[in-house]
This record gives C-alpha cells, structure tokens and sequence, in this order.
C-alpha cells in the first residue's frame, strides 16, 4: 500500500546511517522533476582514518567519490541526498533489504524484508546466503517459491547481471518475448527496480487468458504501471516504443528465431535467449546426406536430434555477430534443473561481420545443406 513519502524517506535516513548499512542506490527519477545527479551509491568504507561513508554519484559522464566522516558530515550529505527528486532508493542492511519507489501521485511504494539467511557454517558463523533476489521477496508467494524455482530465478538473473554494464543509467525498456506465466519476466523486473533503473516492461503471449492473468498479478504487486502484457505473437504483437532488452526465454523451435529477428529489427541494445526445441534444423538434416564420414553424426535419431541442437544455436550466435552483435551461448541453468539450459546472450556493437566470418558461416550452411530460419527472417526484412 502507498505510505506517505516523508515518512518512509525518514525510514531510509535511518538505514542510511545506521552502522549494518551495506549497500544503498539512488536512481530514477520523480515524475516532472529531475535529480542532480543520474545515480548515487553509498556504502561504508574501513579507512585507516576509521570507517567512513562512501558517497559515488554520476551526473551521467562522470563518476564523483567521497568519504564522509560520520556524524555532522555524514547526516548534511544523506540529508541532501534524500532531498533530491529521485524516483528509486534501494537500501540493504546487514538485516534487511528496504525497496522505496515514488509513485506518480507523490506517494511511497515501500517493500521491506529481512535478509536471507543460511544454518550456521562449522565454526559457528553465520553466512548470507549470496541470492540477488531474496528468497524471502514477496514476489515468491505469488510466482512460486520452490527450492528449484528460486535457483532458476537466481541462475537467469545472474546471466543478466553479466550482460548489463554495471555502470547502466536511465531508463530501461524491457521486452520478454513468449512470456507464458512471466514469473521470469516479474523477477527480471524485481531485480532492475533494485538495482535502481528506471524499468519498464512488457511481457508478450499470445494467449489472451495469460495476459489477463498476468495483468492481474502486476496490479497485485503494485507494478500495474510499470509491467504491462499484451496478447500477439513474437513476430506481429504490437510493442512501442522499441526496447533495449529482449528476453525470450524457451520459445519453442523457430519462434526462438523471431524473437531474434525482431530484436535486431528493433536494434536491441542486448538480448537474452533461451532455445527451447530444434525441430527445423533436426527436420532438414533427416532429408540431406551428411558431408564426408559425418553420417555417424546423424544416422542416430537422438544423436541427429543433439547435433541439431548444437548446430542451430551455432548458426543462429554465428548471424548476430554477423549483424553487428557480439554473441556468446552460454549455461542457463545447472542442467539437473532442465536440459534446455543454453542461453545465448548478445550485445550490440554496431560492427558488421568480416568477410571471413560470412565465408565462415556460408561454408558451414553450404557444408550441411541446411537453411537457419533466422537466415530466412533476416534476409526477408532486408529484402
């Protein structure tokens, strides 16, 4: 529920300068006011001069740092923090973790949990349990909160931990592609909030009752304005503006192939998908010869269905590097947890695909006699 924001502000001040403080942002900003500075991190520093409070803001080119002694000079430099119009403040503490948003009405959305824990390690210390979204988040009761859920959780968000820079600032648009029940989608949007962005997020299924039930949920979490779902398909649903990020987490055989085509058309700073089925490229293979002494590759129906696996998400990293992307296919999840646990994850660099790696990926095409249906899509938009 929405509290009054002076008083949670004064809730925040507290943490700010209580001694368990381990790590605070400021980030965003309030709905027709602007802030100083684009972001703000605090956390406490052992100097030899004792601890101090250490201050990093950026005004979006330029970093800034300082140590403030605590006391006077600590509380002026929370206090003028406080003051500025941001939208965020993300607050953990050696006990708990405090997520303060400012609503358009000039309100306060406050979540508020304790900090996980682990059993006591030999030796009698307690350890904290290293999660990027606490276990203990509400959002666990309504998307599930299994063992296995909340790795899987865990697992995503560190891939896309690994794939934004560390330093990203401003606003976020985020599109989960072939989202199903999007509890991915809600814990990617829990995790960017936390971190300070200034998310927004659409969740697209093509299944009307799917987006009313996600719908649903986003009001219950009090995310209603910012994670929003339309019902369409990968390639058609409508999605304005365009995003930075695309997710499109085990859409099944080639849509995994329109998600990726319609990233690129959108010019997607970074895109994270997980294949999930490899029904074209296994269908191919079964109608071709294998070149040379490969046939033992694919006489095998399981062991033609794995090459194909591999081979498809070969191509498909193999054609984002060709387009002016860096591409790397990485682990998912552990593959106990799934055996559709690959993620190819890609950033964009502007730099279009040398000579060599066209001849490189038109020889493997050529080699197996296969057409990619990413190819297909990507030669379609450019034609």
């Amino acid at each position: 529920m929405p509290e009054p924001l002076d008083t949670a502000l004064t809730e925040v001040r507290a943490l700010l300068l209580d001694p368990a403080l381990t790590r605070a942002v400021a980030a965003g900003r309030r709905r027709g006011q602007r802030p100083s500075v684009v972001r703000a991190e605090l956390r406490p520093v052992a100097l030899k001069a004792g601890t101090r409070l250490q201050i990093a803001t950026s005004d979006g080119d330029r970093p800034f740092t300082r140590n403030v002694a605590p006391g006077a000079e600590a509380d002026a430099a929370v206090d003028a923090l406080l003051a500025e119009p941001f939208g965020n403040w993300h607050v953990e503490t050696v006990d708990a973790t405090v997520q303060l948003r400012v609503t358009k009405s000039g309100e306060a959305q406050v979540h508020r949990a304790r900090t996980a824990r682990t059993a006591a390690e030999p030796g009698g210390h307690d350890r904290v349990k290293e999660y990027l979204l606490d276990p203990g988040d509400p959002i666990f009761a309504e998307i599930g909160g299994s063992a296995a859920k909340r790795r899987q959780v865990d697992a995503f968000l560190r891939a896309l931990a690994a794939t934004l820079p560390d330093d990203l600032t401003g606003p976020l648009r985020v599109v989960d592609l072939g989202c199903g029940n999007a509890y991915l989608t809600f814990a990617a949007y829990r995790y960017l909030s936390q971190r300070g962005l200034d998310v927004h997020l659409v969740g697209v299924d093509v299944r009307p009752d799917q987006r009313r039930r996600n719908t649903d949920l986003a009001a219950r979490l009090g995310w209603a304005d910012r994670v929003t779902f339309v019902a369409g398909t990968i390639a058609d649903a409508v999605v304005d503006p365009a995003p930075d990020l695309v997710l499109a987490l085990h859409a099944c055989d080639t849509a995994t192939d329109e998600a990726l085509a319609r990233s690129l058309r959108w010019g997607a700073r970074w895109v994270l998908a997980a294949p999930c089925c490899h029904h074209d490229l296994a269908a191919q293979l079964r109608t071709r010869p294998a070149p040379g002494a490969y046939d033992l590759l694919t006489r095998q129906g399981i062991l033609r269905e794995r090459f194909a696996d591999v081979l498809t998400d070969a191509l498909r990293a193999a054609l984002l590097r060709l387009h002016g992307y860096r591409a790397e296919v990485v682990e998912f999840v552990d593959s106990q947890h799934t055996p559709r646990n690959l993620l190819i994850r890609a950033r964009r660099t502007g730099a279009e695909g040398t000579r060599a790696q066209r001849a490189e990926y038109r020889d493997l095409v050529d080699q197996w006699g296969v057409t990619p249906r990413l190819e297909t899509l990507l030669a379609a938009d450019e034609g």
